[in-house]
């Protein structure tokens, strides 16, 4: 029976206890919230005589927090120390109840209570809700600090919003400048501005120039030693083209005096150290993008001139077929091809192929073609010829740079052919009767040397039926993905096997082959091929 009337005696108080926490975890601060606690024990247990006292950890001193002074320092003695929560009972005493708990926080919370105003003792029920009061205010403190860290929480996410803005502020403002001298005064005055440093400097070191450095100080004329060797001072560097920056802040400034820099601060710094970076790269891209445009603007004229070089149609030559084509692997190759009518029936076949490939080797094939056409204006033996090429080659030429050329002067009429090779691969002759001959006399390629060393030349006749193929390397040296070349084989054997096709049909259907071979792998050389059949 006892025990059922303490059960709903409880039950009576739990609306109060309730009352108790809301109270409570309202309160702003431990010192509000325990005087607010201190009011719920008065009222509960009806005395004036209570304290109550705080302390950072166990084994540090018992300060006082309540508004009443204590009446008497001995009290002082009932406390005791426990990393648990305890409650002691005393009889006949000024002191009846000590209590110490141990908040959340590693903190702890003493309270004596004195005896009651009618002098009665403590009773079963007292205890109790003595017990569930020291809950409730223990509950309470971790909402109140859970709440404290919330607010912590939000403050630092609205100051990290806020740099966030300015940060995003900055990077617009600073991708505005193409002048680097704006954006390296810009980007330092608003660093400063964001992480609250007294001073900054961007330090710029060539590395090119033995490490040559260039200073830019916020604010300016400030002497960059007083900011390098600080001891208040963060850094943050990147590289790019040939340089180092270096940027330091020094002297974080507060109400007070000057501190350490936070990790936040860092992080502002790196940050905008990487949008500098972004700038100059952008700067650099911009610039790179204009040469490539100007570059390219250029390879298009070239491609132009040395479309103009190549001919738009070779001549009909009567009882012959005659095809070619020229496929560059760049804007400007550095293949060539043509067929000169020299008049009385007589025209001369020729093909060449410059070492490498662009710009050079296109200018190159133009020294070629304006050579040759003066020269086969006049009846020069083609090995006279062929040696006054060389010379103008290597005299126009670097070392690396030589020209494969072969060149076979055609009388139309009689079938006859007057034949040079200067390094160039074999040109291939298949008779009606299926026989396969290689014309391949000569010498070495133009401007490789200048010893005058005569040239050698070849004769050959075409009869009716023949065929007569000139090509570049660029079609058997053709490779796929697997890194296999197209080679001499199957090219003659190709040319064997198709050469009943006309001459046109058979140049396309050629290319055709080696592109079907190579597939997807990018051309690396210029193609090139001529073919004249005799009918």
């Amino acid at each position: 029976m006892e025990n059922n009337s303490l059960v709903e005696k409880l039950a009576l108080q739990v609306e109060s206890f309730q009352e108790g926490f809301e109270i409570l975890s309202k309160s702003f601060s431990l010192v509000e919230m325990v005087k607010n606690f201190l009011h719920l024990i008065r009222g509960n247990f009806i005395t004036t005589e209570i304290y109550a006292f705080h302390k950072l950890k166990n084994d540090s001193n018992w300060n006082i927090i309540s508004l009443k002074k204590i009446s008497d320092p001995s009290y002082l003695s009932f406390l005791h120390d426990s990393t648990n929560p305890s409650i002691k009972y005393f009889e006949d005493n000024n002191i009846e109840v000590s209590i110490t708990l141990p908040l959340s926080d590693q903190t702890f919370l003493g309270i004596l209570i004195g005896p009651k105003l009618d002098k009665s003792k403590f009773t079963d029920l007292d205890k109790i809700t003595l017990q569930i009061l020291l809950q409730v205010f223990d509950s309470a403190y971790k909402s109140f600090l859970n709440q404290k860290k919330e607010k912590t929480l939000i403050f630092e996410l609205n100051e990290k919003i806020l740099h966030l803005n300015n940060l995003i502020d900055t990077g617009i403002e600073i991708s505005r400048y193409n002048k680097r001298r704006i954006l390296y005064d810009v980007s330092l005055e608003r660093v400063c501005s964001l992480t609250n440093a007294s001073s900054a400097l961007i330090e710029i070191i060539k590395v090119s120039q033995n490490n040559l450095k260039k200073y830019i100080t916020f604010p300016a004329g400030i002497e960059p030693d007083k900011i390098l060797n600080n001891k208040f001072s963060i850094k943050s560097s990147f590289e790019q083209q040939d340089r180092i920056y270096n940027f330091i802040l020094s002297e974080k400034e507060t109400r007070h005096n000057t501190t350490s820099f936070t990790e936040l601060d860092q992080l502002l710094l790196d940050s905008i150290a990487r949008q500098v970076a972004a700038s100059l790269e952008n700067e650099y891209l911009h610039k790179q993008a204009i040469e490539k445009e100007k570059i390219e603007q250029e390879l298009t004229v070239a491609s132009s001139i040395q479309k103009r070089i190549l001919p738009e149609s070779l001549p009909k030559i009567e009882g012959y077929e005659i095809a070619g084509i020229n496929i560059p692997s760049k804007e400007v190759g550095g293949d060539y091809y043509d067929c000169f009518n020299l008049g009385n029936g007589k025209y001369a076949l020729i093909i060449a192929d410059v070492a490498g490939k662009g710009i050079g080797a296109a200018l190159l094939v133009s020294t070629l073609n304006a050579a040759l056409n003066s020269y086969l204006q006049f009846d020069i033996p083609l090995t006279e010829m062929s040696d006054r090429l060389n010379k103008l080659i290597y005299k126009s030429s670097p070392s690396d740079k030589y020209i494969t050329f072969f060149i076979a002067v055609l009388d139309s009429i009689s079938g006859e052919l007057d034949i040079v090779n200067a390094g160039h691969n074999p040109i291939l002759v298949l008779r009606k009767d299926g026989t396969l001959e290689k014309l391949d006399a000569g010498g070495v390629g133009l401007g490789m040397f200048d010893f005058g060393i005569p040239f050698a030349g070849q004769k050959s006749v075409m009869n009716s039926g023949d065929r007569l193929f000139l090509y570049t390397d660029g079609i058997p040296e053709a490779m796929n993905e697997k890194e296999e070349e197209y080679s001499d084989e199957k090219m003659i054997k190709y040319f064997i096997e198709h050469s009943d096709q006309s001459s046109d049909v058979f140049i396309k259907s050629m290319v055709n082959d080696v592109k079907n071979f190579v597939g997807i792998t990018p051309q690396s050389d210029d193609i090139t091929a001529l073919i004249l059949k005799r009918n």
